[in-house]
């Protein structure tokens, strides 16, 4: 699948130069679709070190595994809120876990949906909006056609891909972005590698 992404995006002599320097596209996936949900509504709106350590701690309040939805409506606000995560995050993570419980939302059929179909699902739930459920698409589903068009990272690659003085809009990306169909993720996967701070994502 890579080479044939690949091949495709060396067509944009400026991706190509990008993809020299990065090296083999290797992202990695989460097979847990909870945990990669729960993941993306502790990242939001924080650093990646900071987002790490509340995620460290979240984890540490379970054991070895992550924990099941159940597990999370189980545990008080006020431990949770010890992790460093804010109570609107702690409303949000057991949201998506009563969610889950109540059959409403079906984690384990959703791959059998389209992209679309998946954003329009996912969103229904406190806190996740279309950004999560893009992060959800790529890095749990491995679906190959995404272009998360709000990602601050994705725009700032835009921007030093074209040496702009500006972000890019989303129409702008949009249209940059219909010669990489159908591997949009891959080209986003190769210009936040093409940015020093997100050199260690995915």
């Amino acid at each position: 699948m890579s080479t044939a992404a690949i091949k495709v995006l060396k067509k944009d002599p400026k991706l190509a130069r990008i993809i020299k320097v990065v090296g083999k596209y290797q992202i990695t996936t989460t097979s847990n679709h909870y945990e990669s949900l729960v993941e993306a509504i502790i990242t939001q709106q924080l650093a990646g070190s900071a987002a790490k350590a509340i995620s460290k701690r979240f984890r540490s309040l379970y054991g070895k595994k992550f924990p099941k939805p159940a597990d999370v409506l189980e545990t008080s606000d006020s431990k949770l809120r010890k992790t460093g995560l804010s109570g609107m995050k702690v409303k949000y993570i057991k949201d998506l876990s009563k969610n889950i419980e109540s059959k409403k939302l079906k984690l384990r059929s959703l791959y059998k949906l389209s992209d679309d179909e998946i954003i329009e699902q996912l969103t229904q739930v406190k806190g996740i909006g279309r950004w999560t459920a893009e992060m959800f698409l790529i890095f749990s589903l491995g679906r190959m056609d995404v272009l998360p068009v709000g990602d601050l990272g994705l725009k700032k690659g835009v921007q030093l891909l074209n040496s702009s003085a500006k972000l890019p809009t989303p129409d702008e990306i949009e249209e940059l972005a219909e010669k990489w169909r159908p591997y949009r993720t891959v080209a986003t996967w190769y210009l936040w590698k093409s940015l020093q701070k997100f050199d260690t994502i995915g």
